[in-house]
């Protein structure tokens, strides 16, 4: 019997974001804890991440590390990415489309569960931060399948890149 071994490849050390900056021009100012879920999510994406551009049209991406901007134009969100140098590393734009209802689903728990802190005993808590964390997943895994082909990414980071989307829809 032959015997088969698969390798999987280790990320780069350079395929990761080092810098993230939300274009949050016309956005409604956020509440708290839109503000905190935003400050949280951006500081655990920056200690911890795997993001590595895919090459195009027969070419190889630029070598990360990389530094992106995330925001929405004409209803696309948009990944502009740069080198750690600050030249041009790549620009995908993604419909929303596949993200409104998880998004809506995914504010709509959040006000529940933000309401029961306030309120409800801990057991009640647990139950809506569960379907919090479930509609957070779900998201996620919708910008892991748009990102296919675009970009190499793992699930914790794109958890993190789904709770900046959040904040990108926040209308107040």
């Amino acid at each position: 019997m032959t015997e088969r071994t698969t390798e999987v490849a280790e990320p780069k050390p350079s395929a990761r974001l080092v810098g993230v900056t939300l274009d949050e021009a016309g956005l409604a100012p956020p509440t708290p804890e839109i503000e905190q879920e935003r400050r949280v999510a951006i500081y655990d994406l920056l200690e911890e991440n795997t993001f590595g551009l895919k090459g195009r049209d027969g070419r190889a991406a630029p070598d990360g590390p990389y530094h992106l901007r995330l925001s929405i134009r004409e209803r696309r969100l948009v990944f502009d990415l740069t080198t750690e140098d600050g030249g041009p590393a790549g620009e995908f734009h993604l419909s929303l489309t596949p993200f409104n209802q998880v998004v809506k689903d995914y504010f709509q728990i959040c006000e529940s569960y933000f309401d029961a802190v306030k309120r409800l005993p801990p057991a009640q808590i647990e139950a809506i931060d569960m379907g919090r964390r479930g509609i957070h997943n779900e998201g996620s895994r919708v910008l892991l399948e748009r990102l296919e082909g675009k970009a190499d990414t793992d699930m914790p980071t794109a958890r993190r890149l789904f709770t900046l989307i959040c904040v990108l829809h926040f209308k107040g």
